[in-house]
């Protein structure tokens, strides 16, 4: 399922480069060579002092230099990558690719390789302060799992990816806040506190495509603080309870009217008592005051008759 993205996103520029896989090899192999090298490199050398002629003394010691150089220019090539790693490989400034493959590997021992961590992050941002689409002062946070998708364009593209993914979250996350209220006076209006999943939806693709450009992805996104600001929270409680008060005396008053309903035409059909109009209304009166009385009702004897 695809999330819309929204038209004030700014619109990123293209990426220069992007990952492929850099040629590498096996290190074990590698690694053995290079050993050989050294100990052949100190037998050369060890051969030269038993020789009495120059000539071969000067070759052998030469020799053992040039192939003692070799064994150490190969096994800089070496890499040990861990999982969860990669390393970008580049060879005097040129992008040569991306070792994925845990382990030890071999490449050019004359690049330069840079280690990046490609595990799953979290990012929480602070306490954030800002109005919302009523003019509330409102505090809100938010937390970002996350992780490097392409290494070449977190590595080239910007110069801290992990900044980047820091600025960009706290500005996505502020300006979801200001585009929606944080209780929405319609009935079917958006809002921070009651539509939380469709909101932070909307956060995790505005984040999406304000990182892409660093070769990040964004995993999921969640608020972690959600409240008014503390000048106005407490007339905002005020105000949640006045509604919350509404409501339930809607719902009382509707169920007493239903039952009332019922009891009237009850009586109607078992034909307990005829009762006339004012009758009827008193009735109903009466019935509502019970129902819909905060304190239990105090019965009253009538020893006469309604019109005396």
């Amino acid at each position: 399922m695809t999330t819309e993205v929204p038209a004030d996103v700014p619109d990123m520029p293209a990426p220069h480069v992007r990952e492929f896989t850099a040629h590498s090899i096996g290190g074990g192999l590698a690694l053995v060579l290079g050993l050989v090298g050294l100990f052949g490199s100190a037998g050369l050398l060890a051969a030269a002092t038993a020789v009495d002629a120059p000539g071969g003394k000067a070759a052998l010691i030469v020799g053992g230099i040039l192939v003692f150089l070799s064994a150490i220019i190969a096994m800089r090539g070496l890499n040990t990558v861990a999982p969860g790693e990669a390393r970008v490989v580049q060879l005097f400034g040129r992008y040569r690719g991306t070792i994925r493959q845990d382990g030890l590997r071999w490449v050019n021992p004359f690049t330069s390789r840079t280690r990046i961590s490609t595990r799953v992050r979290n990012h929480e941002t602070p306490v954030l302060k800002v109005n919302d689409a009523y003019g509330n002062p409102i505090e809100l946070a938010a937390v970002v799992v996350w992780k490097v998708r392409d290494t070449a364009q977190a590595t080239f593209e910007v110069d801290d990816y992990t900044e980047f993914v820091a600025t960009q979250t706290e500005t996505a996350v502020r300006h979801i806040a200001i585009e929606y209220p944080y209780d929405a006076h319609d009935e079917g209006g958006l809002s921070l506190r009651g539509n939380a999943e469709e909101i932070t939806e909307k956060l995790a693709a505005e984040l999406s495509a304000r990182v892409a450009a660093a070769g990040v992805q964004i995993i999921e996104s969640r608020f972690t603080h959600l409240a008014y600001a503390p000048e106005i929270a407490s007339a905002m409680l005020q105000r949640q309870q006045a509604g919350a008060v509404v409501a339930a005396r809607r719902q009382i008053v509707d169920g007493a009217v239903g039952m009332v309903e019922a009891a009237l035409a009850r009586i109607t059909e078992q034909d307990i008592v005829e009762l006339d109009n004012e009758r009827k209304a008193a009735m109903v009166s009466n019935l509502l005051v019970v129902l819909c009385g905060d304190r239990a009702p105090q019965p009253v004897l009538n020893t006469g008759t309604l019109y005396q």
